[in-house]
């Protein structure tokens, strides 16, 4: 009787599963799975255009300034590391 449920089961989701599968989505593909298409009116150049995301500098320059802080920080933590031999995440504890 399980026997049975199972091939059941089984048939049921290869049925689905190939179904789905083999749907067409009404995309065409240029190679299998590389099946992107851009929304109808959406420009072939993004910058300059309605969708351009116009990025602040100064935005930009304080994400800069904050990736440089960080690898500072790192750069005490790994230095005080290879003298200790402890890894301390806290830099103010740190001694210099």
């Amino acid at each position: 009787m399980r026997k049975m449920h199972f091939a059941a089961a089984l048939t049921v989701g290869i049925l689905f599963g190939a179904g789905s599968a083999l749907a067409y989505d009404g995309t065409k593909c240029k190679a299998p799975g590389n099946c992107w298409e851009p929304k109808p009116g959406f420009p072939d150049k993004v910058e300059g255009s309605k969708y351009d995301p116009k990025h602040d500098p100064k935005e930009i320059a304080k994400q800069q300034a904050s990736v440089q802080a960080m690898e500072e920080r790192n750069k005490k933590r790994v230095e005080n590391f290879k003298k200790t031999g402890k890894w301390e995440y806290d830099v103010s504890k740190i001694a210099q």
